[in-house]
């Protein structure tokens, strides 16, 4: 079978072929790679302050105390190799301060976060909690598990998958575990308590404000209107201090003699209370071991204010060495 010859084409068809449109390539079109995104490493005891509960602190003000992000990296860096707190075992308890503050520019009133660390060797500063303010008749020393407080161990970031029992912790922080949700629940009265709360600490070698006092606090129950002042039985005349009440009719003159005799049963309380509390110190001496007495002797109090950043207002000038009554000045304020 003859096979047919290819025809070859014609010079218009050629034309034609090399004239046609040819497809377009379909480009891809790369989408463009998403930035990646920097979060800020957290220090490994960056949450410390935090974690340390603000005795004191009024509930509403909470949420002013945490406002700024406060930077208290001279406390962490306390525990490093070096620092004061370096390998000691060290209690640490917060509390806050209403100081006049500058910050960008504007001078204002704001809450300043303080945390005071407590070393002592081989045990707990204290387990009770003072309650006291100028609206209560008298203080009250109540263990802290009564108002839900406790030294608890403190877990740096790197350590928090680890178990507790197996960590060999020297830092402990005062805890409370009293949820701000339900306070609603609770009766005013001891709502208010938490805030008259201050970390109790009873240092025998010292003698307590109230040993030296020779003031009272007179409530008087009058009939028109309670009377309140401070008696000093060292320098005040009982006589004397009474008329000058009536004179400015803070005190009617037919209650002077019931007056005087309420002085005089507080000043009464007050020298018993003052005496008892010095045998109890002498006998707490007397039958403490040379281990804890070493303990008393050389422990130490560290106040801590935040460090000085772009979020934060500067504290340098409002520093105070002052925790409360019961701890007095800090050793050393950083």
């Amino acid at each position: 079978m003859k096979r047919k010859a290819r025809r070859e084409p014609t010079k218009k068809e050629e034309s034609k072929s090399s004239n046609a449109p040819s497809r377009a390539k379909r480009v891809k079109v790369s989408k463009p790679e998403p930035e990646a995104e920097f979060f800020e490493e957290k220090r490994n005891m960056e949450d410390l302050w935090k974690e340390t509960f603000p005795v004191g602190t009024e509930w509403d003000q909470f949420d002013l105390l945490y406002q700024f992000k406060w930077n208290f990296s001279n406390l962490e860096q306390a525990f490093e190799e070096g620092g004061k707190l370096y390998g000691k075992k060290v209690y640490l308890f917060g509390c806050s301060e209403p100081q006049l503050v500058s910050f960008k520019g504007e001078n204002k009133v704001i809450c300043v976060p303080a945390v005071v660390a407590v070393v002592v060797s081989p045990f707990p500063p204290s387990d009770k909690i003072g309650i006291n303010s100028v609206q209560r008749e008298a203080e009250e020393i109540v263990p802290m598990k009564q108002m839900k407080m406790d030294w608890v161990p403190y877990i740096p970031l790197e350590n928090r998958e680890s178990q507790v029992d197996r960590l060999k912790t020297q830092i402990f922080i005062l805890s409370c575990t009293q949820r701000r949700a339900a306070l609603k629940h609770l009766k005013i009265d001891r709502v208010k308590k938490y805030e008259y709360c201050l970390p109790y600490f009873y240092q025998p070698f010292k003698e307590d404000e109230l040993e030296q006092s020779t003031e009272v606090q007179i409530i008087f129950p009058a009939e028109s209107k309670p009377v309140f002042c401070e008696f000093d039985w060292e320098f005040d005349d009982l006589e004397e201090f009474t008329d000058k009440l009536i004179e400015a009719e803070e005190l009617d003159a037919d209650q002077k003699d019931a007056f005087k005799d309420f002085v005089k049963e507080k000043v009464r309380e007050a020298k018993k209370a003052n005496r008892e509390a010095r045998e109890a110190r002498k006998k707490a001496i007397e039958e403490m071991s040379e281990e804890t007495k070493a303990a008393y002797e050389s422990i130490k109090f560290y106040k801590f204010y935040p460090v000085q950043t772009d979020d934060s207002p500067d504290v340098s000038n409002v520093k105070a060495p002052f925790i409360n009554r019961y701890y007095g000045k800090a050793h050393e304020v950083l």
